[in-house]
């Protein structure tokens, strides 16, 4: 029996928790950082999830409350509703729901929540009209793991860009971890291995900003899990290993109108982008450095930010080439005309990276900004003179400038709220400060019997 007072979606996730025997429900949420934490409870306390929420201590969460303010409430989103394609341990089946946090002491949204931060910048979207949705590309190595299951940098197999067996040996690891996908529900558009060995994409459908932002959280989880049941460990470290390409999340991006139709497609435009378009696209260009901070969070991101290795450096758009930050992918249907931000990687925490893409779209939209006319040229070629020529900036070098850039820019900086700014800003410094004093072993072999 319920009590009455639940959803018709909430209603169905009962239904399906009796259908499938769940044993257990994971109410999942994350941290500043993306990390994805999650409540384990008995499935029997699903309603009271629904109607009560589940409380947690937020003192214990990276960047969430100080201790003497830490009761949380986590919120399930009924829609997010997923059986888990694996069993952990002996707990039997299980199932996940992604949850909002909410305040205890003013029952209101916490603004320290990163979902909120999403859902912010979409109801700021939906002021102007505008629906927003987004599909990433997120890549992963898997590597080996040591006889005591600690990952190796030792490669699952030795294949390229589109191989097929022999040479691409996880191919059914792959296999593996798109059947658990789908059935939580992902519509898979496709799945190659990647340039670098032991490199992989998958794809998945386009989507409404929240449903991209959850689809990525739990597709870390899932790729990780799948992987490690085969003795595998699955890693979204932006460059793991040195001199070759590291793992990126190019991110496509476009608007859509309260009637349905595509606000970024115009036939009568060269490159068939609508003024709107243009201008978010200009946004996006604008914002570019603070937009770095929070969508290539950590220091080894700018490992993968370099020349030479197909990852953008350089802050310009193009129709033709992926030597540009943003790309205008070619469109079949006005439905599908898009543009795709490529300088993201998957360790970023994925609603704080939509959050801050969004606003400097839109920021652009309300300002009416002019975007710059594309380069269809190998802007890798170009020496600084060039560059200057075609006023082409250069993304932040490493995080410690990419820090400071957000910071400076309000429009990126505000939309984290009084929050997560200032700690996101506080653990990254840190970071960065930790990694300027610490000695690496490049620096040993290169000067300790030199000097």
């Amino acid at each position: 029996m319920t009590s009455g007072n639940l959803t018709s979606a909430e209603e169905d996730v009962l239904d399906e928790i009796e259908s499938e025997n769940i044993d257990f429900l994971r109410l999942q949420f994350t941290d500043i950082l993306g990390t994805v934490k999650n409540v384990s409870v008995p499935a029997r306390q699903a309603e009271k999830a629904f109607t009560d929420g589940i409380y947690f201590d937020g003192s214990s969460i990276e960047g969430f409350v100080r201790i003497q303010e830490s009761d949380m409430r986590l919120v399930p989103d009924p829609e997010t509703f997923a059986v888990l394609p694996w069993k952990q341990d002996e707990e039997g089946a299980s199932a996940r729901m992604i949850c909002d946090v909410y305040n205890t002491s003013t029952g209101e949204p916490f603004e320290g929540d990163p979902r909120r931060v999403l859902k912010d910048a979409l109801e700021r979207a939906d002021e102007m009209g505008y629906t927003v949705n987004a599909a990433p590309e997120p890549e992963f190595f898997m590597f080996e793991e040591d006889e005591d299951g600690r990952a190796t940098t030792d490669t699952a197999d030795h294949g390229g860009y589109f191989d097929l067996a022999p040479k691409d040996l996880a191919s059914d690891v792959r296999r593996d971890i798109i059947f658990g996908l789908e059935d939580m529900g992902f519509e898979i558009e496709a799945s190659h291995h990647e340039v670098a060995r032991g490199q992989y994409e998958i794809n998945f459908e386009y989507d409404d900003a929240l449903s991209t932002a959850d689809n990525v959280a739990t597709f870390r989880t899932v790729v990780r899990a799948i992987a490690a049941e085969h003795d595998l460990h699955a890693t979204f470290m932006p460059k793991p290993i040195p001199k070759i390409n590291g793992s990126g999340m190019h991110t496509h991006l476009s608007l859509m109108t309260e009637d349905g139709d595509n606000a970024f497609h115009d036939d009568d435009d060269e490159f068939n982008l609508s003024d709107t378009a243009h201008s978010f696209l200009a946004g996006i260009l604008e914002h570019a450095p603070a937009i770095t901070a929070i969508a290539n969070p950590t220091v080894n991101s700018y490992k993968r930010l370099v020349p030479g290795y197909e990852a953008p450096v350089y802050v310009a758009w193009s129709d033709r080439n992926r030597s540009a930050l943003v790309r205008k992918p070619a469109a079949r249907v006005p439905a599908a005309s898009r543009i795709e931000l490529r300088s993201p990687d998957p360790s970023c925490n994925p609603y704080l990276a939509l959050a801050v893409m969004i606003h400097a779209g839109l920021d652009g939209v309300q300002q009416d900004l002019e975007a710059p006319d594309p380069v269809r040229e190998n802007i890798y070629e170009f020496d600084e003179a060039k560059r200057d020529e075609y006023g082409i900036d250069t993304l932040p070098s490493n995080l410690g400038e990419a820090v400071e850039a957000l910071e400076a820019d309000e429009a990126i900086y505000s939309a984290l709220g009084e929050h997560i700014g200032p700690k996101f800003v506080e653990a990254k410094r840190q970071e960065f400060e930790d990694y300027l004093v610490d000695v690496s072993d490049w620096e040993l072999d290169r000067y300790l019997e030199t000097f």
